[in-house]
Parts: structure tokens; C-alpha cells; sequence
């Protein structure tokens, strides 16, 4: 994929380097984000594993010029099919800011924009109400439940709630 630097409102997001996989490390191994983006075994090798995925583009999310967070998208590029899919974590400490939706709709307008999607998928876990209220500020809307859709770090199956975007409901 590309090497990308793109600025929101508030964010900056550019490509993770090597040089990102310890502070993302740190970023993943807080409780709150753990829950949600655990990773198997070492955390500093699941985000370099991670990056060095070649269909998936892995950004990182700066606010106030320092590393919060992690923002991702790959896509399926099958013509009957084709769309976008979005992934974030962020650090706690930027949570209720603004950060997340301002990241999440900086790609957005990316995907769109300079990629020509028509349509982005996102799927936080169902019972994320704070991602999926960030994701509704956006234009996302919820399509579906995806029952026992993750593995969670108890090693339960919970469910994901689907949410889409079309391009003209970015807002």
C-alpha cells in the first residue's frame, strides 16, 4: 500500500514506521484498549506483524503532535464487491475528545476521495457503545449484529455490531 500523511481538524495521520511500534505497543497494552486489541503473545511483535501486512494499511494518529493512537483500512478490490474497511485504537487519555471521529473521517474522506470508494465497513464489538457512537458522528450506520463474531481477551465469543458508510452520508 501507500505511504500516506493525511490532516484532519484535529489529527494528523501518517504511516506507521518502526519507530511507532513501541509507543502503539504501549497504547495497546492499556486495559481499555487491550480488551479490544489484545493481540496474540508480545504485544511490540502483534503491531509489527500487523504492519508488515501487505494489503493493509496501517497509519499512525497524532494529536497535539504526539503518537495516540493507530488507524487502519484495507480493501476488497473484487469489482462485484468492492469497498473499504476501517479499524482504530486510541489511547484513553484522548477519549471524549473528538480524536476518534476526526481520524476516522479524515480516512474516510481519503477512502472516497483519492480512492473512489463508494462504500466503508467498520465493526466495533456491539456492546462498544462509545466507538459506535463516534462512528454515528461520522455518518456510519449500523447494519447488523455478527453474532460471537471476536474471540474477547476472557476468551468468550462476543458479538460485532456491521456499520457502513456511503459515500454521500459522510458527514
Amino acid at each position: 500500500m501507500e505511504t500516506t500523511t493525511l490532516s484532519g481538524t484535529l489529527v494528523r495521520l501518517r504511516a506507521a514506521t518502526q519507530d511507532d511500534v513501541p509507543r502503539l505497543a504501549e497504547i495497546r497494552s492499556m486495559p481499555e484498549v487491550y480488551t479490544r486489541w489484545r493481540g496474540d503473545g508480545d504485544l511490540v511483535d502483534a503491531v509489527a506483524d500487523e504492519m508488515a501486512v501487505d494489503d493493509v494499511e496501517v497509519l499512525v494518529v497524532e494529536y497535539e503532535e504526539r503518537v495516540v493512537g493507530a488507524i487502519q483500512w484495507g480493501e476488497e478490490d473484487d469489482p462485484e464487491y468492492r469497498h473499504a474497511n476501517i479499524d482504530v485504537y486510541l489511547d484513553p487519555a484522548v477519549h471524549g475528545r473528538g480524536v476518534g471521529a476526526d481520524a476516522v473521517r479524515t480516512l474516510a474522506r481519503h477512502l472516497i476521495d483519492d480512492h473512489g470508494h463508494h462504500r466503508l465497513v467498520i465493526d466495533p464489538a456491539a456492546d462498544n457503545e462509545a466507538a459506535i457512537r463516534c462512528y454515528a458522528k461520522v455518518g456510519f450506520r449500523p447494519v447488523g449484529i455478527m453474532r460471537r463474531y471476536e474471540r474477547g481477551a476472557d476468551g468468550v465469543w462476543h458479538d460485532g455490531l456491521l456499520m457502513d458508510l456511503l459515500a454521500d452520508e459522510l458527514s
